[in-house]
């Protein structure tokens, strides 16, 4: 049986979310084989993943390895995908889940557009526990989007939630994959190099969910780092003369001014307002509305407010 979906999870030192993670898969009810699983574990000093993926192996079809060799989560990914069987692909971290649903809107949404080289929608936020504190809504309407308007928008904020999308396999691979020189922004840029290679559709109906937790990679990283790997992005994918270049640079510093505020830095948060008030009433407008700021910002500050990060 050729599967019609992979899903590729890379895993490092897992928790018990992975659990969870195959869990939300199982329960699509999907006769095993119709999905593949691909988990790739780089945790040093053993398998950690297998007994938690052999848990689940009588419902799923889950091909496992152990592979120190390769810590990254790029790698790993862009080695699974080469080796994924089905058309289509989507990843899942092991810290995200999928909601109740999804193949079934999966399966339609690629009968009805299947020249469509990425297929996404929005996602619901969790907490650690896995309780749903917020939605992520990209600032699309539904069905094909037309490119110049995805690029536009996207380079003002990635707004799409790393479990969401779906993609053809073929297409990721003839754009060259993640850059695994990126930690922070390679989804970002995957997505802008696939609208280059055919259709991109936003599906409006939820089917995933984004985990926030302290352990995350944003919250342990330097904001100089962050910043240079937004503005790689930028520099590699942003025209100088775009209506929205002013909109994507405002967009850099807001947000490295955002991380600096989490972390304590003082004044961070006026230096945020001030580049948000530069633009003017239309462009910060513009930039709230493309940007989802306050989707993004308002379940990570209740969360930090009951001590959750």
């Amino acid at each position: 049986m050729i599967p019609w979906l992979s899903v590729v999870l890379p895993v490092h030192q897992p928790t018990q979310w992975l659990d969870a993670a195959l869990s939300s898969i199982a329960a699509q009810d999907e006769p095993k084989g119709e999905i593949e699983i691909i988990i790739r574990d780089s945790t040093p000093g053993g398998p950690m993943g297998a007994t938690i993926a052999a848990r689940h192996a009588g419902a799923l079809a889950i091909d496992y390895a152990h592979t120190p060799e390769t810590p990254s989560w790029t790698a790993k990914t862009n080695t699974m995908v080469a080796a994924a069987t089905a058309s289509h692909v989507c990843t899942l971290h092991q810290d995200d889940l999928w909601l109740a649903g999804r193949t079934r809107s999966l399966r339609s949404l690629i009968a009805d557009h299947p020249e469509a080289v990425l297929l996404f929608g929005p996602a619901r936020l969790i907490d650690p526990t896995g309780r749903d504190i917020g939605g992520w809504h990209p600032p699309f309407a539904a069905g094909v989007i037309p490119p110049a308007q995805f690029r536009e928008r996207l380079l003002v904020q990635n707004t799409l939630a790393m479990p969401a999308p779906v993609f053809r396999r073929e297409a990721y691979l003839a754009a060259g994959g993640l850059d695994e020189s990126l930690w922070y922004t390679p989804d970002w840029e995957l997505w802008l190099k696939l609208c280059d290679h055919g259709p991109v559709v936003f599906d409006p109906r939820p089917t995933s969910a984004f985990r926030i937790h302290p352990a995350a990679q944003t919250m342990a990283r330097s904001r100089e780092e962050l910043a240079e790997q937004l503005e790689r992005v930028l520099a590699r994918h942003l025209p100088p003369a775009s209506r929205t270049a002013r909109l994507s640079r405002a967009s850099v510093a807001i947000n490295i001014a955002l991380a600096e505020a989490a972390a304590g830095k003082r004044g961070a948060t006026w230096r945020a307002l001030a580049n948000l008030c530069w633009l003017g009433p239309v462009g910060a407008w513009r930039y709230l509305h493309y940007s989802r700021l306050v989707e993004r910002l308002w379940p990570r500050l209740r969360l930090r407010l009951a001590g959750g990060l």
